[in-house]
């Protein structure tokens, strides 16, 4: 369902990391899930998810920004199939480091990445 897709940061709380110009690889296989990311204030990232029931992901991530900090967090990502096909994910993230605050955040796949109905 994930594998070999890219997503993009359609919008984010203001006290995240992640924006337009961040870009996410996704891999999967069977129930585990990984990508790595970079783009905008993200130097190099990286997230490790398990897939949940509903095709949802409990993940965990960390990066290292361009002012060269670590931050780490974890995150529920649940999909939506988009009207073309694409996936969107609805996420609420917590740090686990720096300041220890939540958000939410909507990431899109990228048009072109494979695509299979949720």
């Amino acid at each position: 369902m994930y594998n070999n897709k890219t997503f993009r940061s359609i919008t984010n709380t203001s006290n995240g990391e992640v924006s337009g110009d961040t870009l996410f690889h996704y891999h999967q296989e069977d129930q585990i899930v990984w990508a790595e990311y970079s783009g905008g204030s993200i130097v190099k990232g990286f997230l490790i998810a398990t897939l949940r029931v509903d095709n949802g992901l409990d993940m965990r991530y960390q990066h290292v920004n361009t002012q060269g900090e670590l931050m780490t967090g974890h995150c529920q990502s649940t999909p939506e199939q988009l009207p073309d096909g694409r996936i969107r994910l609805h996420e609420r993230w917590q740090w686990t480091s720096g300041d220890h605050s939540s958000g939410e955040s909507i990431v899109d796949e990228v048009p072109g990445s494979p695509s299979k109905a949720i």
